[in-house]
């Protein structure tokens, strides 16, 4: 990989497996991905197949016992562990099913999160947040913490929190999977508009086939692999 490469996010012959006693599981062998930028992409599989263990390698968060990731041309897996959050903090937004807002903070606190451990002055970083959570349409709820938010205004909260800092690539695990129907399309929706408006990459794992049909590819985790879906 080098600078010069188109894709956001590449990955060469991804492998995880775990101990379980005297034996050995398997659960991803020989993956191979690579998204350009802006592009959407969507995993799908079932339950059990790998799909969040993948995520977490993509993001850094988990370690391939073989195999690379490249964000922006940067290795994800060469470094420590400061390494690989400066990486996470520099181009990528996590979108879970649950929303992971920190309780004791605000939503204005909690969005500014990723600005403040760049070290921007605080000031700047709650302008931008109140800035996007008013996109997100929040406008009126700064101050409120998150056992003062609806389940839908949570996960808008952290659809901001993940974009608050226009990462070139965001990684969601089954975004919608714990809202209503409503609610899910509206963050699904919010998703997709700051997508195209920020360039924006996106990968997400589902298990809603109208979500993933939106997407530009959907692949297919299944027997250890990924492959596009047909």
């Amino acid at each position: 990989m080098n600078e010069a490469s188109p894709a956001v996010l590449e990955c060469r012959g991804i492998a995880r497996r775990f101990s379980e006693g005297a034996s050995v599981l398997e659960v991803l062998k020989d993956i191979d991905l690579s998204v350009a930028t802006a592009e959407r992409v969507a995993i799908v599989g079932a339950s059990g197949s790998g799909k969040t263990t993948l995520l977490q390698i993509l993001g850094g968060l988990d370690n391939p016992d073989d195999g690379e990731v490249y964000i922006a041309g940067e290795a994800m897996h060469g470094g420590d562990e400061a390494t690989r959050g400066d990486l996470r903090n520099r181009y990528i937004g996590f979108v879970y099913q649950f929303h992971h807002l920190l309780r004791e903070f605000t939503a204005e606190e909690n969005v500014a999160m990723p600005l403040l451990i760049r070290r921007m002055p605080k000031d700047a970083a709650l302008s931008s947040a109140r800035e996007l959570l008013a996109r997100v349409g929040l406008g009126e709820r700064l101050t409120h913490k998150p056992g003062e938010l609806s389940g839908g205004e949570r996960q808008r909260a952290a659809v901001a929190r993940a974009l608050i800092t226009k990462p070139k690539l965001v990684l969601a695990d089954e975004p919608t999977g714990n809202l209503d129907a409503g609610n899910g399309k509206h963050v699904l929706d919010l998703m997709l508009e700051l997508n195209r408006e920020l360039n924006t990459s996106l990968v997400i794992v589902t298990h809603d086939h109208s979500i993933a049909e939106q997407m530009d590819r959907i692949l297919v985790l299944e027997n250890k692999r990924l492959h596009e879906s047909v």
